[in-house]
Formats: structure tokens, C-alpha cells, sequence
């Protein structure tokens, strides 16, 4: 292999690739990157078994090949070389490279040994607006689980209702839906909301659609020149629909800046308390507050105008309020609950925004 590529392009492929390669992997190669030539273009790809990433990049190709390095060292060694032309070029299982006044080997392995690429020939495709799937994204994997003894609710369901694709995903203690397009497709796929993650980084300003497709079990995105393929979760997820609430006994309309403001300043009495936030709401004073206690330091209570109807108050955790809040992109929100144990459900007020919802279990006080 022997070919030139620009110090730019080659840094910001690795920079995308490298982050799947796996750093403490049980087979050696996953730790790898695989370089290898495709006409005028270089392909670098790597992949945890999970999930697997390539991104192509324009080059002049003298020589055709591939082989694998470490993601980490040639990822460092790149990103701190300075922005010239790069000459790369192959010498059985050693990688030379070359640029400017630097030149370096590094020791790979042969690409024979890279596990093959997945490929996703799934008959259920979909162009959809990468602003809008950016923002569908953002607004639910913040609520997937991290533990891996619960793996269905690590991942993010996709699914149909009424011929509207929607997103949810949810650890239990709280749940976020976003609806997302119309098809008339019926789909149900798990997909884990660390892949999900990954395709929200690699999607840039200048993203205008993503392609993604499905088969049975796997999911591809296609992000201009990077692809990503994901196993899908197997397991049924909960009917989650039967935990969102058809209306509130208490409710409140306020700027979510003006929520988002005392629930921070809150916050930061609450962490000996596990994050734990007492919400007012009075429909007198038309009016909330938040109150949080830190033994050893003090308590807070912030107020804040709103409109309310009808009075109460629960215990919240203020990371999972705060999460909401910031992945809600209107500027009005409605908050809604009904005694101290049932679940609060977070609302955009926006005119045609009804299209996100997002529910917090209380905490018991």
C-alpha cells in the first residue's frame, strides 16, 4: 500500500473511527484500526464486535493494500503531526509514515485478521433530516440505562404507532418519547443507545439527511462519508405507554430558562442528598419553588414565576430534571403531576412541538 493523503482528513477520519475501537479488548486486533485502499479513496474502519464504523477519505493512491495499527498511538500520532500532506506506505505488517520533517513506522497486523465489515441489506430504508434525527437522538438516550444486567433498556426503541416512527428509551426511573416521521412501514427494533451516541457525534452543521436501514439483526447509519452498523438488542421492551399519565391534578406553564435556572442553583445544595429536590407549587401565589438542604453547608429555596393550576409538591431527582430540561428545545414547558408518588410528565408549550415528552418518577420524601 502507498498512497498521500492530507494531515486534516486522515485526523479527523481517525478521530471518528478510533473512539469504537476497544481499549481493553479480549481479541488484540479490536484495539486495531484497518487502513485499506478503495480506488482513489482510503478506508479506515474499526469495530468492538458491537458495533463497527468506517469513514472514507480522498487520497492518491500509488500502491493498493490494507493493515491494521492501534487506534490509540496512530490516532495521537496524527493528530499532533502538522497539517501537510502525509505519505503512507506498507511494508508487509509495518506502517510507514511520512510528512514533512517527521517519519515513523508503527508495527500492525495483517488485515487478513480484521473481523469482516457488516453489511446491512435491509429493506426497510429511511432518509431523514439529520437536524431532526440529531435532536430525536439527543432527547432519548439521555434516559437509556447503563447497567448491563438490564440490556433491553440500554438500548433505544425504535418503533410504529399510528404511522409515526417514534424513539423512547427509558432506566425506569425516568422515560423520554419523541416522535419522529410518518411511514407506513411497521417497526420494532432495539437499538443500543451507545450506537445511537456515536452517530449523534459523527453528525456535524453541514449534515444535511442520514440514511439508516434495518434487517433482522442489525441497524446501518449513513452519516455523508462515515458508516456505522450496530447489532440490535434482542428482548421484548416494556409497554411503556401504560406508564404515561392523561393528565395531571397539579400543572404548571413557566420559561424553561426560568426552571432550568433554580433547578441548577437547587442542585447545588443536593448533592449530599443524592441529588434529592423538593418542587412547590402554589396556585395562589402562582408560583414555584425549589427547595434543597445540604447539611453541612446550608439549603436553598428559588422561586420563580409561572402559571399554575392547582397546588402541591414532590421530590425529584435534579440530575434526571436538569437532563430533561436541557435536551428540551422549547422555550415554554409545562410540567405536570398528581400527588407525591406518580409520575411528573415534562411538555413543550410550543406551537407544533407536541412531538416530545418526558417523564421523571418522584423520589419518596
Amino acid at each position: 500500500m502507498k498512497l498521500k493523503v492530507t494531515q486534516e482528513n486522515l485526523k479527523s477520519a481517525l478521530a471518528v473511527v478510533s473512539r469504537v475501537a476497544a481499549t481493553r479488548a479480549t481479541l488484540p486486533i479490536l484495539s486495531n484500526i484497518l487502513l485499506k485502499t478503495d480506488g482513489n479513496r482510503l478506508v479506515l474502519a474499526a469495530t468492538n464486535l458491537e458495533i463497527a464504523i468506517s469513514k472514507n477519505i480522498g487520497g492518491k493512491v500509488e500502491q493498493e493494500g490494507s493493515i491494521t495499527v492501534p487506534a490509540r498511538l496512530l490516532n495521537d500520532f496524527i493528530a499532533n503531526l502538522p497539517s501537510t500532506n502525509i505519505e503512507l506506505s506498507t511494508d508487509e505488517n509495518t506502517l510507514r509514515i511520512k510528512a514533512d520533517k517527521y517519519e515513523s513506522t508503527i508495527n500492525g497486523v495483517s488485515a487478513d485478521e480484521f473481523p469482516s465489515l457488516p453489511q446491512v441489506e435491509g429493506k426497510k430504508k429511511y432518509s431523514i433530516s439529520a437536524k431532526n434525527l440529531k435532536t430525536a437522538i439527543a432527547q432519548t438516550v439521555v434516559a437509556a440505562s447503563n447497567d448491563e444486567a438490564r440490556q433491553v433498556l440500554t438500548g433505544v426503541y425504535i418503533h410504529t404507532i399510528d404511522k409515526h416512527l417514534y424513539l423512547v428509551a427509558t432506566d425506569s426511573y425516568r422515560l423520554a418519547e419523541k416522535r419522529l416521521i410518518q411511514t407506513n412501514d411497521d417497526i420494532s427494533v432495539l437499538v443500543p443507545a451507545s450506537a445511537l451516541s456515536e452517530v449523534l457525534r459523527v453528525m456535524d452543521d453541514n449534515t444535511e439527511n442520514v440514511e439508516i436501514s434495518f434487517d433482522e439483526g442489525q441497524a446501518a447509519f449513513k452519516v455523508d462519508e462515515v458508516e456505522l452498523v450496530s447489532r440490535l438488542i434482542e428482548g421484548n421492551y416494556p409497554d411503556y405507554r401504560q406508564l404515561i399519565p392523561k393528565s395531571g391534578e397539579t400543572e404548571f406553564v413557566v420559561p424553561k430558562k426560568d426552571l432550568l435556572n433554580i433547578a441548577k442553583i437547587s442542585s447545588l445544595f443536593a448533592k449530599e442528598s443524592a441529588g434529592s429536590i423538593t418542587l412547590n407549587v402554589s396556585e395562589e401565589d402562582q408560583e414555584i419553588q425549589i427547595h434543597s438542604v445540604a447539611s453541612q453547608v446550608g439549603e436553598n429555596t428559588s422561586k420563580a414565576s409561572a402559571k399554575v393550576t392547582g397546588s402541591g409538591d414532590v421530590t425529584l431527582n435534579s440530575r434526571y430534571l436538569l437532563d430533561a430540561l436541557n435536551v428540551t428545545e422549547a422555550e415554554s414547558v409545562k410540567f405536570s403531576f398528581s400527588g407525591k408518588l406518580n409520575p411528573c410528565v415534562l411538555t413543550s408549550t410550543n406551537k407544533g412541538s407536541d412531538d416530545y415528552l418526558h417523564i421523571i418518577m418522584p423520589l419518596k420524601s
